[in-house]
């Protein structure tokens, strides 16, 4: 049994997969001497390009499907796929740096923490309002003790008490179940870490396909009205591609 996964749910990646796989497979490797052996999860999660192929072609250890495309739900069939006691949830536009995978690895084996995430840097250069957001995520996160979706990571004993990510929601169930596991890990002495450096690099390419006023909105969306993470096509932003893809309701 590997000793932790990684795992990646991808929804039309196959662009973005090849780098996101080299950086896990190379990070796994970097820490294999002091954290033993780690495996790589792909959901494909229903993908309509070669994401699941490319993903194989690539150095995933698996690939398992999901035909419901809600990350949520992909990260949860992920998290099911193997018998590791640690997991890792990357996104499929993510890099992961071997550094970062040590310090969460060796908090989670320390026996003190449940769970954590990281500070966030993007790839590229993007639009001022989006910079600010992402600063602004990194500061709550960090004061608050919350970790972004592209990179969570837990012991598999809390993930499983706290109920795994939330399916009723389409945005936001990371920020839900560190709730839930902060609660689980309180009653037991143990601790949510948010690490700091290296910062885990994932793509600022939703920056190329929408204005800034999407990202206001979309925000406002789901902080003023209740219930709107239940809507896919309320959290369309997190789904589609301008011009290829159109959310469902």
């Amino acid at each position: 049994m590997s000793r932790y996964a990684i795992v990646i749910p991808a929804y039309n990646e196959e662009d973005c997969l090849p780098a996101t796989l080299a950086a896990a497979r190379a990070a796994v490797e970097a820490v294999a001497d002091e954290h033993g052996r780690g495996e790589i999860v792909v959901v494909d999660n229903n993908s309509s390009d070669r994401t699941a192929a490319i993903a194989l072609e690539h150095g995933a250890d698996r690939v398992v499907f999901e035909g419901h495309n809600q990350i949520a739900r992909a990260r949860n069939v992920g998290a099911a796929a193997t018998e590791a006691d640690r997991l890792v949830f990357v996104d499929a536009d993510t890099l992961l740096p071997g550094e970062l995978l040590s310090q969460a690895l060796a908090a989670l084996a320390s026996g003190e923490v449940a769970a954590g995430g990281a500070r966030v840097s993007l790839d590229r250069e993007v639009q001022p309002a989006v910079a600010w957001l992402v600063r602004t995520w990194d500061r709550l996160s960090t004061a608050f003790g919350y970790a972004a979706g592209s990179f969570f990571f837990c012991r598999r004993d809390a993930f499983e008490a706290s109920g795994g990510f939330d399916e009723s929601v389409y945005a936001g169930e990371e920020v839900w179940l560190a709730r839930r596991i902060k609660a689980w890990a309180k009653r037991r002495g143990l601790s949510f870490v948010v690490l700091r450096d290296p910062p885990v690099t994932t793509s600022g390419r939703k920056s190329d396909w929408f204005t800034a006023k999407d990202f206001f909105l979309q925000v406002a969306v789901l902080l003023l009205l209740p219930g709107a993470a239940r809507s896919r096509r309320l959290c369309a932003m997190w789904y589609r591609r301008p011009g290829r893809e159109k959310p469902d309701a």
